[in-house]
């Protein structure tokens, strides 16, 4: 069966679009913070944590805006986000006191409040970021939180009320431009701002120091984006693949290749966003007697988003993947092995015919017995020996756009071997061809083209999607 990827992350550099709104965002903080506290006495930043807040979110902006610039990698990131979060907890943003919202008991976490503070802010700091994958969801996600924020402070400390209006109002000029098609992305710097305010003034709501609504209805209104992530971590843990690999099954990426435009799949979900939104606020206005119905409504629409394979997870796929997990995840890993060792090779040729001759090695041993990669100005095809074009072949298609249109095309007569695993091979495959190129491509500073026969036999090469936000 025939399928197609979308585009990769790496758009023309004639689409290339700044990544810096998160500036913008950030800097409309402080002024917040400084005319209220220009009008309203220096006093009240020292207080409630509110200089805390100012202080670690934009240390966290720091780190994000930082990998914008120059990518500082998974793990230094984390460690740094530990760190902010921790110094958050010195300052005053503290999860001291729980409140068990089954039953209504009072927990007293003492000096393990700062595992729970620290892994709330970090959390909430990289879902955010998670759900930047298209223009404006991110935008729109946390303006309906900001909302909630400000519902939940408007009797509560004032200048949390003034931050959370505030910061809506500038997300409502952020969407101005962010909105499909974007002129700006907030980056990854303004998504941890966003995500890092959100957690902190939460914290900072929370009453008298017990977790209460305050932090548990932007759980539920952030409901579509953790149910999410946790389908992905379950679909990447099936295949084998690193649990926070980044792929491209993700809920928007599903509407998109069923045809949907970026601006209908923003408006999809921003209609399934705001379901939670008054789920959230339900919760907050029962003073949360309803938590259990809040919960239950949450698995539903769950359960409902599982139908026609939407979160890129069905339970026929779950099936098959844990039938076939073993011979599966050793696969991947090589596969996956195989594909580092091609992406190295992309800084040793010095054409383009040298890395496809790499490739058609990895295409042999992976188990594809036919491979042909087409671009605009030409084509490259490798079968082997045993390839009998009367024989039933199982194809699957792959189209990219690393700066110039490029389609994959791998094909295999193994019958013996479940479909599902050579869909899933072959994807990691194609994946491995486009991280080489665009790494040859970046090495030698040349356009990426073979330079030679003119493609005449091929499949035309159709218009693409439009590139999801790499930001």
């Amino acid at each position: 069966s025939a399928m197609r990827a979308p585009e990769s992350h790496h758009a023309p550099a004639t689409e290339a679009i700044p990544r810096f709104g998160g500036l913008g965002l950030a800097g409309s903080l402080v002024a917040i913070m400084f005319l209220h506290g220009f009008q309203s006495g220096w006093e009240k930043l020292r207080s409630d944590g509110s200089l805390g807040i100012l202080v670690t979110s934009l240390a966290m902006f720091a780190v994000g805006f930082r990998d914008d610039l120059k990518p500082l990698g998974a793990r230094k990131k984390l460690l740094l986000q530990i760190i902010i979060a921790a110094v958050a907890y010195l300052l005053g943003l503290q999860v001291n006191l729980f409140k068990n919202p089954f039953t209504g008991q009072i927990i007293d976490l003492h000096s393990y409040g700062i595992f729970l503070t620290v892994f709330w802010l970090v959390a909430m700091t990289n879902l955010i970021n998670l759900v930047d994958g298209i223009d404006g969801l991110a935008g729109g996600v946390t303006l309906m939180l900001m909302c909630l924020l400000a519902y939940v402070s408007y009797a509560g400390t004032s200048l949390q009320f003034v931050i959370a209006t505030g910061m809506a109002g500038a997300l409502l000029s952020f969407l101005r431009f962010n909105f499909p098609p974007a002129r700006i992305y907030m980056g990854d710097g303004g998504a941890y701002f966003l995500g890092f305010l959100i957690g902190a003034m939460t914290i900072a709501n929370s009453h008298k120091g017990t977790v209460l609504a305050a932090m548990i209805a932007p759980v539920i209104a952030l409901g579509l984006p953790i149910i999410d992530t946790l389908l992905a971590i379950i679909r990447r843990g099936l295949k084998g693949l690193p649990l926070f690999r980044a792929d491209r099954k993700h809920l928007h990426h599903r509407l998109m290749q069923r045809g949907l435009s970026r601006t209908k799949t923003v408006l999809l979900l921003y209609a399934i966003s705001i379901v939670f939104l008054l789920m959230a606020f339900a919760l907050f206005w029962s003073e949360q007697r309803y938590t259990p119905i809040a919960f239950g409504l949450a698995f539903l629409i769950f359960l409902f988003l599982l139908q026609g394979r939407a979160m890129g997870l069905d339970w026929l796929t779950v099936g098959r993947a844990v039938g076939n997990s073993r011979q599966l995840r050793r696969r991947t890993q090589y596969v996956m092995t195989l594909g580092c060792w091609l992406e190295m090779e992309g800084e040793r040729h010095a054409t383009l015919d040298g890395l496809w001759e790499d490739f058609t090695f990895m295409v042999r041993k992976v188990g594809f017995n036919r491979v042909k990669v087409v671009l605009a100005d030409g084509h490259r095809t490798w079968q082997s020996d045993a390839h009998d074009p009367k024989t039933a072949q199982r194809e699957h298609v792959y189209e990219f756009n690393p700066g110039a249109r490029m389609l994959v095309i791998l094909q295999t007569s193994d019958t013996s071997t479940d479909r599902y695993i050579y869909s899933h091979l072959s994807e990691w495959t194609a994946e491995a061809w486009l991280k080489a190129v665009i790494r040859w491509r970046d090495d030698k500073q040349k356009p990426i083209s073979f330079g030679g026969k003119a493609a005449s036999d091929h499949p035309p090469i159709v218009a693409a999607p439009s590139p999801v936000n790499p930001g």
